[in-house]
């Protein structure tokens, strides 16, 4: 008889997120983008190995993450795409959703604020600050820019509770502090300097030309493998055919 396995309750406890490796948190957010696309395509279970293939890691490390979620699924059969989507959305936090403001509407800032898929996965972007003054008082996909000015006022009445930077390295600092000042506890930036903030502040750094790197150097590293795989089939190729004797004395090719 399968064992049926029920999904707990919503509702995370603190000990349980923080029994959470920061690795499988990300890959969590993985194994959710995969959910999130199964589910708009109506699927309504799928396997470990079949979610595994889909975000890329081996059946047993998807296994072991989800073990952190409590039990999960049904034995021999699989998981629940929506209720496993929603228990990994409850664990990161996202059930309730996020509001999110960005300083900085240039070229990157206006790319964010149009993606859809932010709000789609719970982010809503409610505010958009800048200091340019030909800027402020346009219009980007709904918001208007604000004067950066305006920033610790606008947090009070928009409530955000993730900020985004997306300005000049030489701006990032000072964008840094004045959302500190503001009460911003979690900042994201795009800036490639190491920011500087209290403690109890959590700043996450996205530097696209650092990520850039790591794939040109895996590319370099699968090439170099590629390479020596390719000379040492050739010299397998080139080694001479030495004919073998039998112990009667038969000579027999290789």
């Amino acid at each position: 008889m399968t064992e049926q396995h029920e999904t707990p309750p919503t509702g995370v406890s603190k000990a349980l997120q923080k029994d959470i490796p920061q690795a499988t948190v990300a890959r969590l957010a993985t194994y959710l983008r995969v959910l999130a696309v199964l589910a708009d395509d109506g699927v309504a279970i799928v396997s470990s190995e079949e979610l595994a293939v889909a975000a890329g890691v081996g059946s047993a490390k998807l296994r072991k993450d989800l073990s952190f979620l409590g039990p999960n699924g049904v034995r021999g059969v699989g998981y629940d795409v929506i209720k496993l989507r929603d228990r990994i959305e409850d664990v990161l936090g996202l059930s309730e959703g996020h509001r999110v403001v960005l300083v900085g509407a240039g070229h990157l800032g206006r790319a964010l604020v149009g993606y859809g898929g932010f709000r789609r996965r719970g982010f809503a972007m409610v505010g958009l600050f800048d200091n340019d003054p030909a800027v402020i008082g346009t219009t980007v996909c709904g918001l208007v820019v604000r004067d950066v000015a305006e920033l610790a006022d606008a947090v009070d009445t928009l409530e955000p509770t993730i900020a985004v930077i997306a300005v000049p390295d030489t701006a990032a600092q000072g964008v840094c502090d004045r959302l500190v000042e503001a009460g911003m506890q979690c900042i994201l930036s795009f800036s490639a300097l190491a920011l500087e903030a209290p403690a109890t502040v959590e700043v996450r750094r996205v530097d696209l030309a650092v990520e850039m790197q790591l794939l040109s150097f895996e590319r370099a590293r699968n090439a170099e493998s590629a390479a020596e795989e390719a000379m040492i089939a050739a010299a397998g190729s080139l080694m001479p055919r030495v004919p073998m004797t039998t112990s009667k004395g038969a000579v027999v090719q290789p």
